[in-house]
């Protein structure tokens, strides 16, 4: 194995042992606090692949605005850090039959396609993030990923909002 995909895997465990404490800590802090720990280590995948400007842009971003603001927002709130509900839903089973039915039906939907094996073209040299602007948007580029990713924003956003309404509620 080269250097390379050493610390490939090394920031992987990261990310993913990370983003398990994110979900299973009960203090809302700590939850943040590994959020940032994800979020750097992101970083550094986007820096291993020579992306030094995504680099920034995940390091200025996401760890020095939305994490730090999310911070501010749990340690301004009154309420005592500590989530007091059940660690685990009821319907567990129901949703681990979904999500693997959904990687099930996504693998078969995805397992003849070339860009498994094909590795994506290199930019030219020139404007660098013009020419990252302009492959965001090109069909045969990198636009189905960017919509993908809206839309989960998206529906982050409808679900901070539910959040926030049924926390007014009680």
């Amino acid at each position: 194995m080269t250097t390379m995909q050493v610390l490939f895997l090394i920031f992987a465990a990261i990310i993913l042992g990370s983003a398990f404490m994110v979900v299973t800590t009960k203090k809302m802090i700590h939850a943040a606090f590994w959020l940032i720990v994800v979020l750097f280590a992101i970083a550094a995948l986007y820096a291993m692949l020579n992306a030094g400007f995504m680099a920034m842009v995940q390091i200025v971003v996401y760890v020095g605005a939305i994490a730090i603001l999310f911070i501010f927002a749990v340690m301004l709130t009154r309420k005592e850090l500590l989530d007091r509900g059940p660690a685990l839903n009821a319907n567990k089973s129901i949703a681990a039959l979904l999500s693997l039915l959904s990687f099930g039906g996504l693998y078969m939907l995805l397992r003849n396609w070339s860009g498994f094996s094909n590795m994506a073209p290199a930019l030219p040299e020139g404007d660098m993030v013009a020419k990252l602007g302009e492959a965001l948007v090109t069909p045969d580029a990198y636009l189905l990923p960017f919509e993908i990713a809206s839309v989960l924003l998206l529906a982050a956003l409808i679900g901070a909002v539910y959040v926030a309404n049924e926390a007014r509620s009680e």
